[in-house]
């Protein structure tokens, strides 16, 4: 296994465990693709400031991958997943593990799963590799410049990833969970369920009453979780999802042609004391790129405010814009941020002040600079239109389907 060497234990060393973990990898629909045997160590008895020190590894976001999707449909880039194992052996520390069953000495070491600085030592590795090789941008990575250091195999083009279908056609990509969310109805044994028009009723009105019975919350927290991931391909149950995750405390999307210039739309909304519970108001964005939904939010704020005034985008605007720098893409300006409230752009475009707007001074000199340097403008969207509502709150039936064909869902699985 080219892992571990023999050695004695040191006077006052500790012994890590370590188990076979034995897992089947499945296909997108389900049917066997692989069985796998992974070696681990049980990190659970190792002590912070002697066995190990830093941790941190970052990880790819869903924003991130959704954001590389429509540029990999209109730039026409190629699309492949594949195995990488790296052979990391600068571990700062010396870690010592029983021996697992039929051990046969090696000469190479190398990282083992399972340990908590693990993640840590394969997000040191990668890095100093492409600065090695003068690697400076994420678009010239290829297999080939990365065989040198890593065993890679299975060369393919996408087709499950992180619990996602994808398919790919001429200039389309789609994206589905269709195998999660079956495996989830069996798991909640409710695969012959009841079908409904909307995922929550306009005149529901969800709060914490604290009444009923006690619930098992351990499974609550995981059944939450499990619809927020899902959440992440499926905007349009965003809002009932955030809603029912709330009291936990007490896209399919169409890829089409576009211009190269990337072409950024946002919608923002405040849906201002919403909540019953304590009159905090909720933060809501969606962006399109290129047409292509790519990310959204629904989140309450932390504090009760007097104003609607939307002041979450800032960082979503640097963050967006760094991604897409890295990537040495043009963007298109301006970045239109479209609003359905009058006072709110009057106050951002026109110099006026007043004591009532005293207390959105940060946010406002804000917006001003962004628009006056031409980085953003502000277009008036009719309420109706504002397809951000998808998240903010009930909606009859007509409205739900006008804003979900808004966002570029659509059901792969009716038949033509």
């Amino acid at each position: 296994m080219r892992a571990l060497k023999k050695s004695n234990l040191e006077k006052g060393g500790k012994v890590v465990g370590c188990k076979w973990v034995f897992t089947i990898k499945y296909k997108a629909y389900g049917s066997i693709e692989t069985y796998k045997a992974r070696l681990v160590a049980k990190d659970f008895i190792q002590t912070y400031d002697i066995d190990y020190s830093k941790t941190f590894a970052p990880i790819a976001k869903h924003n991130t991958i959704r954001i590389l999707l429509p540029l990999t449909a209109n730039l026409d880039w190629p699309l492949i997943i594949h195995n990488l194992y790296p052979s990391i052996r600068d571990y700062e520390e010396e870690v010592y593990m029983d021996s697992p069953p039929s051990f046969e000495s090696q000469f190479n070491q190398m990282s083992l799963y399972g340990l908590k600085h693990s993640s840590r030592a394969w997000f040191e590795k990668f890095p100093n590799l492409l600065r090695s090789k003068d690697i400076l941008s994420v678009r010239v990575i290829t297999p080939t410049s990365l065989a040198t250091e890593f065993e890679i195999n299975d060369l393919r083009s996408l087709k499950y990833f992180l619990g996602m279908e994808v398919a790919r056609s001429n200039k389309e990509i789609v994206v589905s969970q269709q195998k999660y969310i079956l495996n989830l109805l069996k798991e909640t044994r409710i695969m012959g369920c009841r079908l409904v028009d909307t995922p929550i009723d306009p005149n529901q009105k969800l709060g914490s009453e604290g009444k009923g019975d006690p619930v098992d919350i351990t499974r609550y927290q995981s059944l939450a979780g499990r619809l927020i991931y899902f959440s992440h391909t499926h905007p349009n149950i965003t809002f009932v999802v955030s809603q029912f995750s709330e009291p936990i405390h007490a896209l399919t999307s169409r890829r089409t042609f576009g211009d190269f210039l990337l072409n950024f739309k946002v919608f923002t909304y405040v849906n201002w004391a919403r909540s019953i519970t304590n009159q905090k108001s909720t933060s809501n964005y969606c962006t399109f790129v290129w047409g292509n939904l790519v990310t959204w939010r629904s989140k309450k704020q932390d504090v009760v405010v007097k104003s609607s005034v939307e002041a979450g985008y800032r960082a979503m605007a640097h963050d967006f814009k760094r991604i897409l720098e890295e990537l040495e893409l043009p963007i298109t300006l301006p970045i239109k941020l479209y609003c359905d409230n009058n006072a709110i752009i009057s106050i951002s475009l026109n110099p006026v002040q007043h004591d009532r707007t005293k207390y959105v001074e940060i946010d406002k000199h804000f917006i001003k600079e962004k628009v006056g340097i031409g980085l953003i403008c502000m277009p008036f969207i009719p309420t109706s239109q504002q397809v951000v509502n998808i998240l903010t709150k009930e909606l009859s039936r007509p409205n739900f389907e006008f804003l979900l064909s808004k966002l570029g869902m659509l059901d792969i699985y009716v038949p033509t």
